[in-house]
């Protein structure tokens, strides 16, 4: 008999992922940027207690945060749970998962090169006959809610056309399919 070899993130609940990568605002992002190292040291002290809270849930040897700052890569068989328990502690500690996720924080010269990408698609969005379209907000996030609070159809072919046309702005920042994943989760079309 075969035995499967489950990574640790191939077994986080896509409830968990969407839970834990929306950073508790819920608003599902057209990007979505830090905008200190603050927000890195943040994410893995959270990381850690995250990892705590796993442990306490029955995935004994959930490992703390490595020298990256992110959760390394376990097979499930190292961490001492069935997936079935590692699905209940993922839901239960979701509220605890940092908006990074299981992946170490970026480096402030990482943030600073997200925000700079995020307002360079922000102004080519502007140029191409979206005046209104916002610029990301103090934390480097752009999202879909922040477009249509604007009066931006984001469900408009035109307005898909010029994301289409402004996403080499975003130098690989944003790409379609992450633009109409978030379209999606925000609701509507």
């Amino acid at each position: 008999m075969h035995r499967r070899r489950i990574m640790l993130v191939a077994v986080v609940p896509l409830a968990l992922l969407a839970a834990g990568c929306g950073g508790g605002g819920g608003a599902s992002g057209v990007a979505s940027l830090a905008s200190s190292t603050t927000a890195a040291a943040t994410s893995q002290s959270g990381l850690a207690v995250y990892s705590s809270c796993m442990r306490s849930h029955g995935v004994r040897n959930f490992p703390d945060p490595d020298s990256t700052g992110g959760i390394p890569k376990l097979e499930i068989e190292q961490l001492g749970a069935s997936p079935a328990r590692m699905q209940a502690a993922g839901t239960a500690c979701a509220h605890l998962l940092p908006a990074s996720g299981l992946a170490p924080p970026p480096s402030a010269q990482q943030i600073r090169k997200q925000i700079a990408n995020a307002l360079s698609f922000a102004r080519c969005m502007r140029s191409h006959g979206l005046t209104r379209f916002p610029d990301p907000n103090a934390q480097g996030q752009l999202t879909v809610e922040m477009v249509q609070s604007q009066g931006i159809d984001v469900h408009s072919p035109a307005v898909l056309r010029i994301v289409q046309t402004c996403l080499p702005a975003s130098h690989g920042g944003l790409t379609i399919t992450k633009v109409k994943e978030a379209i999606q989760n925000a609701g509507g079309g």
